[in-house]
């Protein structure tokens, strides 16, 4: 999403960077001399069409700065390549990191852009010898990308699921322990870690895609803490309380309104006062 369009529309996002980054982070800018929480994520934790995403409502209910580093369908690449916000999140008193899902990340089958991690770049030789004679010359999003994939065949396509599950897992690994201070590693979704699976009805299925428990369980001894939230289904239903153009009424339905946000925000507040 380019930062002209994020802006366009009735809510202003107060989009800044952050030191050295490249990447527009979601305003007011923080007072980052006095101390604070961050929140690395993707586009949920970002809050597109919401006024008041989790960070800031926590930022009222601490009363404590609330730097929401998250960026519209980022993935884990997008925070190791960005030395500026490991620098940011060392200062900070706790740092929590929302479950992203495993298929916006460079892998031995595909490569993302550094930064806007949704973005098929290239596919790899490896890929290019499983799926013999498939054309990605039309294709630019990692959604299309594996849906193209799935259709063509479902049992190469769970090949390619294992690869970015465990390139997920070690990428995200790295994250953690370069991560200094502590740390609340956050699920937050609809449904559990697993329960979506290949054949469900919608397809790839809902964010964060291809995360099972097995990996969550590799990952909990790397954080202070772990938060699970499995908000109602509803709330990711309906576009009410959403601010956004006539034009984004389809996206807007896609993306979390304000009570999935407000469920978050309980959730995550007794932890996040437990370490502060």
């Amino acid at each position: 999403m380019k930062p002209d369009r994020i802006a366009d529309g009735p809510l202003d996002y107060c989009l800044y960077r952050y030191g050295r980054s490249k990447v527009l982070y979601r305003g007011p800018r923080p007072d980052f001399k006095r101390p604070y929480c961050a929140f690395l994520g993707s586009s949920e934790t970002f809050g597109k069409f919401v006024a008041t995403p989790f960070p800031a409502l926590l930022q009222d209910g601490l009363a404590m700065p609330c730097a929401n580093f998250a960026a519209l369908n980022a993935g884990v690449e997008m925070y190791l390549k960005d030395p500026s916000i490991l620098l940011a999140t060392a200062e900070a008193r706790v740092t929590v990191i929302a479950v992203m899902g495993a298929h916006n990340l460079s892998n031995r089958f595909y490569q993302v852009h550094p930064r806007r991690n949704d973005r098929f770049v290239r596919p790899s030789k490896m890929l290019q010898t499983l799926y013999r004679g498939i054309d990605c010359s039309d294709i630019h999003f990692t959604r299309h990308l594996l849906a193209t994939l799935l259709a063509d065949d479902p049992v190469k396509f769970g090949i390619v699921v294992e690869e970015m599950k465990a390139a997920w897992v070690a990428r995200m690994k790295s994250l953690l322990e370069a991560l200094e201070g502590r740390t609340i590693l956050l699920w937050a979704a609809t449904h559990a870690p697993g329960e979506r699976d290949l054949d469900c009805p919608e397809g790839l299925g809902e964010d964060p895609l291809f995360i099972d428990q097995s990996m969550m369980d590799e990952l909990s001894p790397l954080a202070t803490e772990v938060v699970e939230c499995i908000c109602k289904p509803e709330t990711k239903t309906g576009t009410n309380g959403m601010r956004f153009a006539a034009c984004d009424a389809g996206a807007a339905a896609q993306l979390p309104g304000p009570d999935f946000h407000a469920e978050v925000a309980q959730k995550l507040e007794p932890a996040l006062r437990r370490l502060i």
